[in-house]
């Protein structure tokens, strides 16, 4: 993480109203996790998500600073063009995303920093979600959490630990601004004292995988990955904005 020396930025890739609460849990943690080394942070969701449809993709992002004044300079802009960590809960999520089709099919990829990294968690090898992506124009790592999707209904929640091995793996790949030890005392306090808890932390980098990823890997059989959103003067008659 050589280039985020003031601030690290994680998006959290889900798929609407069945993994929000897991995506919420997760944000909140890094936050806590990184108050808890000395950093201030925030987290919030992608405005353009809402209202949530289900199993539509979505995002969250969670943002951990030195001080306040470079995470008010981070949150310059609502939603980060730039990220230096993609979480991907679901690895079908890898194939690409198109929140809401408002923006054409994305690669998991794309606003992550070259040298950033995909944490993705699933029971596949790091090799096979590998060739699901995109192919790269840059150098990423890829962490894979074991374990399947987590998904659970509107008002439930399945608490099977996602959040937590997605936490240790984090302090995996981002040490300098999730310890290990800032996650295990985060984990503590949010599951209210569960040893469990602090157990499946310490799980998430014992058990995480990590793969680099060269520019040109990925597989070009998706077709075209995005389209070009007309602009204001170009739009056809009837559409244009005042």
């Amino acid at each position: 993480m050589a280039e985020a020396t003031k601030s690290v930025s994680i998006e959290v890739v889900y798929r609407g109203i069945f993994q929000k609460t897991l995506a919420q849990r997760i944000c909140r943690s890094v936050v806590l996790a990184g108050r808890k080394k000395g950093h201030t942070g925030t987290a919030f969701s992608r405005y353009g998500d809402s209202p949530e449809r289900n199993g539509v993709p979505a995002k969250q992002f969670a943002i951990v600073a030195v001080d306040e004044i470079e995470l008010e300079a981070s949150m310059a802009k609502y939603e980060p063009s730039v990220v230096d960590i993609t979480i991907a809960v679901d690895d079908t999520l890898v194939k690409g995303v198109e929140s809401w089709a408002w923006y054409g099919r994305q690669p998991i990829w794309k606003p992550t920093r070259e040298g950033g990294t995909v944490l993705v968690t699933s029971e596949k090898s790091a090799d096979e979600v590998v060739a699901q992506m995109d192919k790269t124009p840059k150098a990423l790592t890829v962490g894979i959490v074991p374990g399947g999707a987590s998904f659970a209904g509107l008002w439930v929640y399945k608490d099977d630990h996602t959040d937590y091995r997605v936490l240790g793996a984090l302090a995996k790949v981002a040490p300098e601004w999730l310890s290990l030890d800032a996650a295990k005392e985060a984990a503590r306090e949010l599951s209210n004292g569960d040893a469990s808890a602090v157990a499946s932390v310490q799980h998430g980098p014992d058990a995480t995988l990590v793969r680099p990823v060269n520019a040109g890997e990925g597989t070009g059989n998706h077709g075209k990955p995005a389209f070009t959103k007309p602009g204001r003067t170009t739009m056809r008659p009837g559409n244009a904005l005042a």
